[in-house]
């Protein structure tokens, strides 16, 4: 059976794994684990780059375009206002009017914010934005978004950074349940492979990562890793795994093999 691609404000994506680009030892170590991830989309930090420097060893030249579809953030942005500028200056310099939309709430925890959220959505969607919102697993927050138009939902597995993967299964079995409209796409919590491929197979749409790959001590194999985890664990939900049992169930057939006794 051919496998449906994953599509976003219309466009289709081989690769249901979306990389960041931050916290690299380097540029080209960043550009390496790109490649090996077999990402078809980046997310870049507008706050935290130079749009200016267009240079043969800026940030932006790392980044194939023709490759790589552009997907600015913003992050470190505390108030709806705030993340509707960096979302606008973004666009301005040419990066994209996709936006990974980061209202944050918490400085400790970095939480969003789901009311500034959901505010700056309805801004942007109605400025032309197609609007990816990095949210909490809350389903209510999460139909909210929809209705402002949101293009995907991106529910964390938990903190940002953190590595600990995806903390409350409910809610993200329930999300899957609920959520068909528009892609279901885990961002943030994944620390390894495991972490990515359990996401997949609760029937997420997606995993975006970061620290997981930039953060590795081999983060070019790490990319790898994810890449795999991530197929892995589609092909895994897409084929329908067997229900659990509290007893065996033999894998062998007994009918039709001669008795001992006979």
């Amino acid at each position: 059976m051919m496998e449906k691609p994953l599509i976003i404000a219309g466009k289709e994506y081989r690769s249901r794994l979306i990389a960041g680009t931050g916290k690299y030892a380097s540029l080209q170590l960043m550009k390496d684990a790109l490649e090996a991830s077999g990402t078809e989309m980046v997310t870049v930090a507008v706050r935290r780059i130079n749009l200016q420097d267009r240079s043969e060893q800026s940030f932006l030249s790392y980044i194939d375009r023709k490759r790589y579809t552009i997907l600015p953030n913003t992050a470190g942005c505390y108030s709806a206002e705030e993340a509707i500028r960096i979302a606008r200056l973004g666009r301005e310099a040419g990066l994209s009017n996709l936006v990974k939309l980061e209202v944050l709430g918490d400085e400790a925890t970095l939480f969003p914010d789901n009311e500034g959220l959901l505010q700056a959505t309805k801004v942007l969607v109605k400025e032309g934005f197609v609007v990816l919102p990095y949210t909490n697993d809350d389903l209510i927050n999460a139909r909210k978004l929809m209705d402002a138009g949101a293009a995907a939902i991106m529910p964390l597995g938990a903190p940002i950074g953190s590595g600990m993967g995806i903390q409350n299964l409910a809610n993200a079995m329930i999300l899957r349940e609920k959520i068909t409209e528009v892609p279901l796409i885990i961002d943030a919590g994944v620390g390894t492979a495991s972490d990515a491929c359990l996401a997949m197979e609760l029937g997420m749409d997606g995993v975006l990562m970061n620290t997981g790959i930039a953060g590795a001590s081999d983060p070019v194999r790490m990319a790898r890793a994810m890449r795999l985890a991530v197929e892995a664990g589609r092909d895994a939900y897409q084929s329908g795994r067997i229900q659990k049992k509290l007893y065996a169930t033999a894998s062998s057939p007994l009918s039709g093999i001669p008795s001992s006794r006979s």
